[in-house]
Order: C-alpha cells, then structure tokens, then sequence
C-alpha cells in the first residue's frame, strides 16, 4: 500500500527499494562500527548532543515517582554523550552498546555516579522484564534489527514505562549572512558526493526508517514528530569534521583516502571563499532537522 503520512517524502519507488534492503539488512543482528580509534576520537568530539529532546521526553513519561524515575537505559550510546543527560532524573542509567572502544570512551567522560556502561546488542537488553522505566535509541536505531528491537523494548519496559527514538537528517544546511545560499550548495555537493558510499542499511530516506518503526510499534499511545530543527555554532573545520565521522565518508576513506582528503579540502575551501573569509576556524551556524517517536507501554 502507498505510504501517505505528510511526514515521508519518497516516491513509492524509492520505498520499496529501501523495503527491501531493510530486509536484507535486518538479518544481521547488530553492526560493530566506529570503532577505530581516531575515527571514536572524532565522533566524540563533533557529534552534536540532541539535549533538547530531554524535556520533551520527560513531559511525554509524566509526572515523576518519588522525585526520579527510576531505570533509563540508553541503547546504542555511543560515547554517552546522550546518555549522561539523563542522569539528573534518573536513579540510575545505562548505556549499552556493541562497540567496546565507544564504551571505553564513554566510562572515561562519564562523571556520573548514577550513569554505568554495559555491552549488549540492542536486540538483547541485559535487564529482566518489566523493570525499566525508559528507553532511548539516540541516532542508533537505523543500525537495529527494528522488529527484535521493538520486542526487546516491550519486555522490559515497566507498565507504563516510554520508548524514545531520535534520528536526523544526514544532510546539515550552514547560515552564514548573504552566503547561506552559497554555502548549501556546496554542502549538497558535499553530500552528493558521499551518496554513493552510503551503508545500504539506510537506504535513501532515514526518516522513511524511523517512521516505518514508528508505525510497527504495537503500543497505542504514540507521537510522531518528522521535523525538529536545532541549532549549533560552529566553525567551517568542525563542520567538516562532523561530516567526516558519517560512515559514508568512513566508506570513501577507507577506499581512497587521498580522495577523501581531497575532497574535505575542496568542500573546505569553497566554504571559506563563499563565506570571504580566510581562516577555516570561522563561526557559522549548522541547522540540523531531526525527527522523533515517542510511545508508551500500556
């Protein structure tokens, strides 16, 4: 059946390719990626932390038992940069994920007594049933097998207790007075450029992926939110740097590092003639769109 949600801007075409790939995709459990060293360095350094979804997922779990809740777990952390954030409202939190140098990275940042750090699958959750108060999949859960994911969650979810799922949108757009028209248009060069080293588990529309979880979640009480704009200054090097930690550009490197070297001193050096401006450690704003579903165990 044609998908019609306003959210989802894809030919039916386009969707059922990426159907199908998702299903080639979902035979393998979990993805062990951005595990070389400078490659974590990086992702800790540039990734940007979605701290403005906390409130909104707290408004959505209601009001607190005794002060706190008390188990948010945290699948896919990474470096835990998502993860300590909810420590403050939380007796206790846990980050899990498949990458033992992301871990090591994120147990030596952590400096929250509440916040631990625990290796697991996402589809295999180290917890009994029906004891955690939240769980989140921040910027993750593209690499998950959805269906067993989903299932893991309801199990153990406490009654009542919330999933929250974050993604973004791979192409960020730059602002930058008179220029910012300039500026994505070389970013969607940028883009283009990478497109053909994408990790064929994302398919051609990341929120196609997340919306298709959203609408396989069996809970009744749900929301979906397909476009939330936020908001980072940041320097035309950051900007290059953040973009050189997505596995497309990884993809690339490892084929033809020169060539991907290149490539970020061509996308660099047209940001600054754009901008006027002679040193790459110049500010600019980097908008980035994400998209968000929030449900609720019965």
């Amino acid at each position: 059946m044609k998908p019609t949600h306003p959210e989802v801007y894809l030919t039916w075409s386009r969707v059922k390719y990426d159907q199908s790939v998702a299903c080639i995709c979902q035979d393998v459990m979990a993805f062990r990626l951005f595990e070389e060293s400078a490659h974590v360095a990086a992702y800790l350094q540039y990734r940007v932390t979605p701290y403005e979804f906390i409130n909104k997922i707290l408004d959505f779990m209601g009001p607190k038992r005794q002060n706190k809740f008390n188990l948010a777990v945290d699948v896919g952390c990474g470096n835990g940069k998502g993860t300590v954030l909810l420590a403050p409202f939380f007796k206790q939190v846990v980050g899990t994920d498949v990458s033992p140098a992301q871990l090591e990275l994120a147990r030596a940042h952590s400096a929250s007594p509440n916040v631990s750090y625990r290796p697991s699958p996402a589809e295999e959750l180290p917890f009994k049933s029906s004891r955690v108060d939240l769980v989140t999949a921040m910027t993750a859960a593209h690499w998950f097998d959805r269906p067993r994911f989903l299932k893991e969650v309801e199990r153990v979810l406490k009654p009542e207790g919330c999933l929250a799922v974050l993604g973004n949108f791979m192409e960020k757009e730059l602002e930058y007075g008179d220029a910012t028209s300039a500026l994505n248009n070389i970013c969607k060069e940028f883009y283009a450029a990478l497109l053909p080293f994408n990790h064929p588990c994302l398919g051609s529309c990341p929120s196609q992926i997340y919306f298709d979880m959203f609408d396989s979640c069996s809970f009744p009480e749900k929301e979906w939110n397909g476009c939330q704009n936020i908001y980072r200054t940041v320097t035309v090097n950051s900007f290059i740097g953040l973009i050189e930690t997505f596995t497309n550009y990884q993809n690339l490197k490892s084929q033809d590092a020169i060539k991907a070297e290149r490539l970020s001193d061509n996308i660099r050096n047209k940001l600054m003639a754009a901008m006027q401006v002679s040193s790459p450690d110049t500010e600019l704003t980097m908008k980035i769109k994400y998209f968000y579903m929030l449900a609720r165990k019965p």
